[in-house]
């Protein structure tokens, strides 16, 4: 299976399981999924997540976290910038998401992380994703 944006597949399969309700989910597993997988853990989206490996593939399995009622923790999550159209933000430019209810996601040169920190390390980079 040839996937031109992983990224976006991950966030996809995160959505799709999501509205099934499931408890968990594997994918593919890359360094820059586990970096987005930590931040959303960090930001207390997922319940969990870990590098594991099944028939010799290395698979991450994300553990998805529901609310009181059953409810998804997280709303939506977007993908911003694309193989096709890249979508890099500044220092100062970094907005907030959902009126500060949610994160953005960024690839900065000092690794990646929310918008909170990349505006605290005076850092800019290209926005990946927004989770609300």
């Amino acid at each position: 299976m040839n996937l031109t944006d992983p990224v976006a597949d991950f966030l996809t399969r995160i959505r799709n399981a999501m509205r099934s309700r499931h408890q968990k989910l594997d994918v593919p597993a890359s360094k820059l999924k586990a970096e987005i997988a930590r931040i959303l853990k960090e930001e207390g989206y997922i319940a969990n997540y870990k590098p594991t490996e099944e028939d010799g593939m290395k698979v991450l399995r994300v553990y998805l976290k529901y609310g009181a009622n059953n409810e998804s923790v997280m709303k939506d999550l977007k993908r911003v910038s694309r193989p096709g159209c890249r979508v890099y933000q500044g220092k100062n430019e970094i907005r907030r998401v959902q009126g500060g209810l949610g994160i953005a996601i960024l690839t900065t040169p000092k690794g990646v992380m929310t918008g909170r920190q990349a505006r605290r390390e005076g850092v800019g980079g290209e926005l990946l994703c927004e989770v609300w």
